[in-house]
């Protein structure tokens, strides 16, 4: 099995490099755990590369890359905050529409990025997006300031 993934990673090797990338094999670990709670399944992913760095992502209920870490107490300890939060947010009787907000800004992404790279988007487009962008950033603000924060371990990282 091991053979068959070596030559294999060669073969990816080799056509990566003649379409002019610099490839780099790195010999990791990956880790996938997942957590129920209620009905709701969390999901993460993390990384451990041969320098000892993690690199962890939420795969569900939705996709969110969390970032690098350097030591595993750090990779444990973001993850028993998320599920913190999560179990917090289970209580709301927004929880289900706040998922589905957070998958509609994923697909919605996807299909931004689908567009950027097939089409030739007038300009006049793009600053429509922009505009419609912005006054979803408002909303947010918006209602982070009229809301109960009910979270105080950890600040926001992007509010």
């Amino acid at each position: 099995m091991r053979k068959m993934m070596n030559a294999e990673i060669m073969e990816h090797d080799i056509k990566l490099r003649q379409m002019g990338a610099e490839v780099y094999v790195i010999n990791s670990k990956m880790c996938f755990v997942v957590f129920l709670i209620g009905s709701t399944e969390i999901a993460y992913v993390y990384n451990i590369n041969k320098k000892g760095r993690y690199f962890l992502e939420r795969i569900k209920p939705y996709p969110v890359a969390l970032r690098e870490f350097d030591k595993e107490e750090d990779v444990i300890n973001i993850i028993e905050i998320d599920l913190e939060q999560f179990k917090n947010a289970t209580h709301s009787h927004n929880i289900d529409a706040f998922i589905e907000i957070n998958k509609n800004f994923n697909r919605s992404l996807r299909k931004f990025e689908d567009l950027f790279l097939y089409y030739n988007v007038p300009k006049e487009t793009a600053d429509a997006i922009k505009s419609r962008l912005a006054d979803i950033d408002e909303i947010i603000e918006a209602a982070k300031e009229t809301s109960d924060r009910i979270y105080f371990k950890k600040n926001p990282d992007n509010l």
